[in-house]
C-alpha cells in the first residue's frame, strides 16, 4: 500500500503506541551487517518467557501467534520489523530497496549470510521462500499482491517488479522469512532453520528452547546464551511462574495481575494494540446469512461493560474495524454500540423470534471469561445460547475448516499486526481472498456482491496516497461495519510484564508475542 510520508510521519507522533509502520532505514538500528561471525562462546545468562498461546506450527508461513513471536529470533526476511515501532530495517538484505523505478527494486543480500546449519544463503532460497509465502493456501500471500516478479539478477541480487507503484516493500517483505530451498514443510513446521541470531535447539508442546545461531553475521547477534519460552496457556500458571522466577517476561497479562507483579518488583507495560475478541458468523446458514441479524447480535452485547468486567479496563471498544490509533481510521457510518432496544428492532425486520445459537470459542481464559456477559446480554435479546470451548486447534480443524461446516458463531482471538500494522494487513487478513473467506464465513460465496464490493474498495486504496486512500479505506471500513460478517468486539491493550531488575534492552510490544532481539541479562 502506498501510505506516503503524511501517514509514516503519523507514527512519529505515537511511537509509544507502536500502532502504525513507519518509514524504513536510517539510524543506528538499521544499519546493515556486522562484520565477523557472532561469538557464540562467552555468553552467559538465560532469558525465561511465559507465553499464552501453542502450536504444532513454526514454518516460515505459520499463522501461529507462539512461532510467529519466536520466529522473530530465528528466521529472518530480507527486511525485519522492529515489532516495537513496527519500523522496517535490512535483515538479510545489506542495505534498503534500491528504485530502478517506480515498480522495480533491487535488494542485496547480506555478505556472508548464513543458515544456522552452515550453509550460504543463494538468491535461490529468497526465490523458493517467496514461493512458499505466496502459494496457493498461503495465508501470506495476500500480503504480496502488489508484487509482479521476484527474480534473480545474479547471485547477490533480487530484483522485484511491481504491480504498482507500492510504498512499504521493505516493511511488506519482512513477512517473507527466508528458509533452505531444501527443507520440506513438514521438516518447518517441526524445526525451522533460519539464519537469525538465533537457532531452535528443542521444541516440544510445552517448552521451546533457542540458543546462538554462531554463523549469524548480521547487526543484531544473541546476547544470551539461551532464549526459553514455557508454554503456560493457563494465566495462573503464567503469574505463578513470573512470581517464583521461573520466568522474566510475561505475556498476555491479565489486567487483574498487574499490582500483585509490580509489588514483585516487576514492570508492567499497557500498549494499545489491534489484538481483538471477534465473532464469526456462519453466513451459509439461516439467519447469519442476514447482515441485519448480525448487527442485532453485536448491538446486543454491552462491549463497555465487557471491558470493564471482563477487561478489568484495559481495552477500547471497537468503533470501526481498525483501532483508533491507526491513521487510516474512520469511526464508520454503522455503528454497532450497545442498543439492546436497536438490536431488538433488528430482529424483528429480519423476521427472527425464538433462536437457539451455539456459541463455540477458543478455550484462551481471557476470551472464556468473557462468556458469561455474552450469554447474559444475548439471552436479554431473547436468544438462547448454547456454549461450547475448545482448543483453537480443535475448533478450525473440527469445527470451522470441515466439508460442511454446521457452527453458527464463532469467538476467538486474532491479532494480525504481528504482521504489520498497515490497513492493507489488517483489513485482508480476514477478509480477503482467503481462507476466512472461501471456508470459515463464506462471505465469498454467501454474498459474492458485497464481497467483491469490499475487494474493489481494498485494491483501490492499496493504489491511493495521503488523503485519497483514506477516503478509500474509510469506505472499506464503512461497508466491514455494515456487513458484520466478523467483526471484533473491542480492541484490547498488549499486557506485558517484565523482570526489570535482571534483562536490560527490553521492549514490549503492541502485538501478539515477546520480543527479545538484543535484550540483555543484566
Amino acid at each position: 500500500m502506498r501510505i506516503g510520508k503524511r501517514w509514516a510521519g503519523g507514527v512519529a507522533l505515537m511511537a509509544t503506541a507502536a500502532l502504525t509502520l513507519a518509514a524504513c532505514g536510517g539510524g543506528s538500528t538499521t544499519d546493515a551487517a556486522a562484520s565477523g561471525d557472532t561469538a557464540a562462546t562467552g555468553l552467559g545468562g538465560e532469558i525465561n518467557a511465559g507465553v499464552a498461546y501453542e502450536t504444532t506450527d513454526y514454518s516460515s508461513i505459520t499463522s501461529s501467534a507462539l512461532a510467529v513471536g519466536s520466529n522473530l529470533q530465528v528466521l529472518e526476511g530480507l527486511y525485519q520489523l522492529d515489532m516495537s515501532t513496527y519500523e522496517a530495517f535490512p535483515a538479510l538484505a545489506s542495505g534498503d530497496p534500491v528504485a530502478v523505478s517506480d515498480t522495480v527494486y533491487e535488494i542485496t543480500l547480506r555478505d556472508g549470510a548464513k543458515f544456522s546449519d552452515g550453509k550460504e544463503v543463494t538468491t535461490e532460497d529468497v526465490l523458493s521462500s517467496y514461493g512458499r509465502t505466496t502459494a496457493e493456501g498461503s495465508i501470506y500471500g495476500q500480503f504480496f499482491d502488489f508484487v509482479k516478479s521476484v527474480t534473480a539478477k545474479d547471485d547477490k541480487t533480487i530484483t522485484v517488479e511491481l504491480n504498482y507503484p507500492f510504498a512499504n516493500v521493505a516493511a511488506r517483505f519482512a513477512d517473507m522469512k527466508v528458509v533452505p530451498t531444501a527443507m520440506n514443510d513438514d521438516e518447518l513446521k517441526a524445526h525451522p532453520i533460519g539464519t537469525g541470531p538465533y537457532k531452535y535447539e528443542t521444541i516440544t508442546p510445552t517448552e521451546i528452547t533457542a540458543v546462538p545461531n554462531e554463523f549469524y553475521n548480521g547487526a543484531h547477534p544473541a546476547t544470551v546464551k539461551t532464549l526459553r519460552w514455557h508454554v503456560l496457556k493457563d494465566d495462573s500458571a503464567r503469574l505463578a511462574a513470573a512470581l517464583d522466577g521461573t520466568t522474566d517476561v510475561m505475556e498476555a497479562v491479565p489486567a487483574s495481575a498487574t499490582e500483585q507483579l509490580k509489588a514483585a518488583g516487576w514492570t508492567v507495560d499497557s500498549v494499545p494494540g489491534y489484538g481483538n475478541p471477534f465473532l464469526m458468523f456462519n453466513t451459509m446458514k439461516a439467519p447469519f446469512n442476514d447482515a441485519k441479524v448480525r448487527q442485532a447480535i453485536h448491538k446486543a452485547i454491552d462491549k463497555k461493560k465487557l471491558i470493564e468486567v471482563g477487561m478489568e479496563g484495559e481495552a477500547v471498544e471497537a468503533t470501526s474495524f481498525l483501532p483508533e490509533s491507526n491513521p487510516a481510521y474512520k469511526k464508520t457510518a454503522t455503528q454497532l454500540s450497545y442498543d439492546l432496544e436497536g438490536a431488538k428492532a433488528l430482529l424483528a425486520e429480519a423476521g427472527v423470534s425464538g433462536l437457539t445459537i451455539n456459541l463455540v470459542t477458543t478455550d484462551h481464559p481471557w476470551v472464556t471469561n468473557l462468556v458469561p456477559q455474552i450469554k447474559s446480554d444475548l439471552e436479554a435479546l431473547g436468544l438462547t445460547v448454547n456454549h461450547s470451548p475448545m482448543a483453537s486447534a480443535d475448533l478450525y480443524s473440527n469445527v470451522t475448516d470441515v466439508d460442511e461446516p454446521t457452527y453458527d458463531i464463532v469467538l476467538a482471538p486474532g491479532d494480525p499486526s504481528v504482521f504489520g500494522a498497515d490497513p492493507g494487513i489488517i483489513l485482508s487478513w480476514w477478509n480477503g481472498d482467503n481462507v476466512w473467506t472461501q471456508k470459515r464465513t463464506f462471505w465469498q460465496k454467501s454474498d459474492p456482491d458485497t464481497f467483491q464490493a469490499f475487494q474493489a474498495l481494498f485494491n483501490e486504496a492499496l493504489q491511493l496516497d495521503g488523503d485519497a486512500a483514506k477516503q478509500k479505506w474509510g469506505e472499506a471500513q464503512d461497508l466491514l461495519a455494515e456487513q458484520a460478517v466478523l467483526y471484533p468486539l473491542f480492541h484490547k491493550n498488549m499486557l506485558t510484564a517484565y523482570n526489570g531488575e535482571k534483562l536490560d534492552g527490553f521492549k514490549s510490544i503492541a502485538a501478539t508475542g515477546i520480543q527479545l532481539i538484543d535484550v540483555k541479562v543484566k
